[in-house]
């Protein structure tokens, strides 16, 4: 069975039922999407909330009784605005179908009829037992905050009643994970209205969380040949305008801003002070690869509504370089980076990984550089890459940038779902537009200069919202807030305790102490809901230089070492990242 069929035939489903239950009602539209499908409707001065659907989803039980197959009839324009009179939402859909030249065709099961292209399921009243209203969100029409908000309501569906209770058991893991959740449990960053939508405030947990994975970073980017710049928050239109960011990207940047010697703007990606940096002093060919990195802080002019913790912000630190290097360089280094990716994913536990090779539209030149040669003879570098280091991968039309292809690396996270977590792009534009060039063994000025750009561990916002997720909080012992957490006995044994604390940070390990007027009980089972990894309970015996007994997490047998000993495991730990 067609899983987008299925999922397209519930959402007429389900369209149907809110029309029994609410007559008044406009329809909109109805899609499939992934893990399910959504109905966006104009309910006028009716407020629905996940309390109504019970009654909508029992509805759709009722109905589907009666729905034997779908029918279809292609209508007129004409035909198709008498049926939606009164509806303008229909009317613009039927307009829109009628302009380019389309059928516009009306399908039919029991007694509903809806506009709609096509792709249903051949028997409903039997196909149609597995599903489940999920949500209520807003949406706009259309996706345009200019325009009206509906209300939409999501659903899943599934084949069997077993797939949708195994999705069902995914979700409730999913929001045990939720980033949200354990971000504020574990303090490890907010969000203030009054700092501004999608602009994140770390706190110290979290900051040390980013400061472990920029060290990787730094450790990793030095090993291969980086070398590391700094450069501004903002620059002037000039330099947008030359890099072809302003018009192409213009509506995802912040708004420009006046000042008396010209116009700025905040950057939204780092490249083009990159181009500058290299243009700063000239190249020879043994110059190259030049690799600038900078975990440089970019903005997005993100829609308040698409803003969803840290998946989706306006402000972002991003692990980011960009490789300058000779044509017949490119295969190599774009290599180099798809290794080291990898090595990254190695060391953060990611499996399930696969590249997407994004290429261009010809039809869609308002979107990209219209230099077909360029395409093709970039397009086919990278899927030689691809193709020579045997990985996994899909190609994909329409969704490259505008200056050149890439490769995306998907991940499928732990609850199901699948991310774009890095992102390679070889860039043909650059060197014609800020005239890169180099000396040659001639001595000739060659402007053959390609760009590779790369994030391999995405943002910082972005991935620690995969990382709390795929790790449920419970943090590797080297990215741990705290590695080690100690709780004294009693108030006589606080002082021995902080002496120890001193020992434990004087050999590189972040430690806590509980000094709270609180038992022990109370004390070890506020340690283990922060999931630390190591916790001591520090009395007389310990104190006098007798083996601690060691909590460790996710384990009920505690451990016995001596003090050096444990300093030593937890050391190693730490420094092979295990």
């Amino acid at each position: 069975m067609n899983t987008e069929h299925l999922r397209h035939s519930a959402a007429h489903l389900l369209a149907a039922a809110v029309l029994e239950l609410y007559p008044d009602v406009k329809l909109t539209l109805g899609p499939a999407i992934e893990n399910g499908f959504y109905y966006d409707i104009d309910f006028g001065d009716v407020t629905l909330s996940v309390e109504d659907l019970p009654a909508i989803e029992k509805k759709m039980k009722d109905l589907v009784n009666d729905w034997k197959e779908f029918s279809h009839k292609e209508v007129s324009l004409e035909e198709a605005k008498e049926v939606y009179a009164g509806n303008e939402y229909k009317l613009e859909m039927i307009y829109d179908i009628a302009e380019k030249g389309e059928t516009i065709t009306l399908y039919t099961c029991g007694n509903f009829t809806d506009l709609c292209r096509g792709g249903h399921v051949d028997e409903p009243r039997k196909s149609l037992r597995a599903f489940k209203l999920m949500s209520v969100a807003g949406a706009y029409w259309r996706g345009d905050e200019k325009k009206p908000m509906l209300t939409r309501i999501y659903g899943t569906a599934f084949e069997t009643k077993e797939e949708l209770k195994a999705h069902l058991e995914m979700l409730e893991e999913a929001k045990k994970r939720d980033h949200r959740k354990i971000g504020k449990e574990q303090k490890l960053y907010f969000i203030d209205d009054m700092v501004g939508k999608g602009l994140v405030m770390w706190l110290p947990n979290g900051v040390t969380i980013r400061d472990e994975i920029e060290k990787l970073a730094r450790e990793k980017e030095a090993a291969g040949g980086y070398v590391r710049v700094v450069t501004p928050h903002i620059a002037k239109q000039e330099l947008f305008l030359t890099s072809g960011h302003l018009p192409y990207y213009e509506k995802d940047m912040y708004p420009k801003m006046e000042m008396d010697d010209g116009t700025y703007y905040m950057k939204a990606m780092n490249c083009p002070h990159h181009h500058r940096i290299y243009q700063y002093e000239p190249h020879s060919y043994r110059d190259l690869p030049l690799r600038l990195a900078e975990y440089g802080t970019v903005y997005r002019n993100e829609l308040s509504g698409t803003l969803a913790g840290l998946l989706r912000v306006r402000g972002m630190a991003m692990n980011d370089a960009h490789m300058y290097c000779r044509k017949d360089q490119i295969k190599d280094e774009f290599k180099a980076v798809m290794k080291l990716t990898m090595e990254y994913f190695k060391i953060f536990g990611f499996e399930k990984y696969w590249f997407r090779l994004s290429k261009w539209s010809p039809d869609h030149t308002e979107k990209y550089i219209n230099e077909p040669e360029n395409w093709t003879y970039s397009q086919d570098v990278l899927r030689e890459v691809l193709e020579e280091m045997n990985v996994e991968f899909v190609e994909v039309d329409d969704e490259a940038a505008f200056y050149g292809p890439k490769v995306d690396v998907q991940v499928r996270s732990v609850i199901g779902r699948e991310e774009t977590m890095s992102t390679i792009q070889l860039d043909f534009l650059a060197k014609s537009r800020f005239g890169l060039s180099y000396t040659d063994e001639e001595g000739s000025e060659n402007n053959e200069v390609f760009v590779i750009h790369r994030a391999p561990l995405s943002v910082h916002e972005r991935f620690l919202a995969f990382l709390i997720e795929h790790y449920a909080g419970v943090w590797p012992v080297w990215m741990s807030p705290v590695q080690v957490h100690i709780v004294p006995v009693s108030e006589k044994h606080v002082d021995g305790a902080r002496a120890m604390v001193a020992e434990f940070i004087a050999a590189g390990i972040r430690v806590s102490i509980d000094e709270a007027d609180e038992t022990v009980g109370k004390k070890i089972r506020n340690a283990t809901k922060q999931k630390h990894p190591y916790i001591l309970v520090v009395g007389d015996k310990e104190l006098s230089g007798e083996d601690l007994m060691i909590r460790v997490r996710g384990q009920e047998e505690q451990e016995s070492m001596s003090k050096e000993a444990f300093i030593e495991k937890v050391k190693k730990e730490i420094a092979i990242r295990a």
